[in-house]
């Protein structure tokens, strides 16, 4: 997932602070749940998913 995520982030060009700006929340709580430390919420996953116009699913769900 992180990787993920993380590609997402950088292909927008975007900080952990300024997508944990976005999902209301601060950067360390952001950045714990980028490397997979902490959950993400149901509202920050459906919040990602639209935001980065991806399916919930290939961007939370581990890859084969």
């Amino acid at each position: 997932m992180q990787t993920t995520l993380y590609g997402l982030r950088k292909a927008k060009g975007l900080t952990q602070k300024e997508l944990a700006k976005e999902l209301g929340i601060s950067e360390l709580s952001y950045r714990n749940k980028e490397l997979g430390k902490n959950e993400f919420t149901q509202d920050e996953m459906f919040f990602l998913s639209r935001y980065f116009n991806e399916r919930m699913d290939k961007i939370f769900l581990p890859r084969k």
